[in-house]
């Protein structure tokens, strides 16, 4: 399962094995600078997220790159019943408008963002 943790440089999420193959990498960090803002959903975004290179069980998972028809580009790494960490980035510096990541620890990563960038 794709692991995201806070430092004080930013968000690092590592995608294991057959994961990096669906978003085409194994490693992402996100820096602190980089975010424009971060905040939890209560779970699995039922929103269009447009076409998809990666894998999607419908309902279930989704994994990859997904690029909406506006042009909104998101980095996708979602399962159902887990909180959803969503982050508005620069995309000049991370290749996405947005990085979207079920993970148990979404609030804390989200809270200690917003006081990152509150700086």
């Amino acid at each position: 399962m794709t692991q995201a943790t806070y430092g004080m440089a930013g968000v690092d999420v590592r995608f294991p094995g057959w994961e990096s193959l669906m978003v085409g990498r194994s490693f992402l960090h996100v820096p602190l600078a980089a975010v424009r803002s971060a905040r939890v959903e209560p779970g699995w975004s039922s929103e269009v997220l447009g076409i998809r290179s990666g894998f999607v069980v419908s309902g279930y998972r989704k994994l990859g790159t997904f690029t909406h028809p506006s042009g909104v580009r998101r980095l996708v790494s979602m399962k159902r019943g887990m909180p959803l960490l969503r982050l508005h980035t620069v995309r000049d510096e991370t290749g996405f408008d947005e990085i979207l990541l079920s993970t148990d620890d979404a609030e804390s990563i989200a809270h200690n963002i917003q006081a990152g960038v509150a700086r």
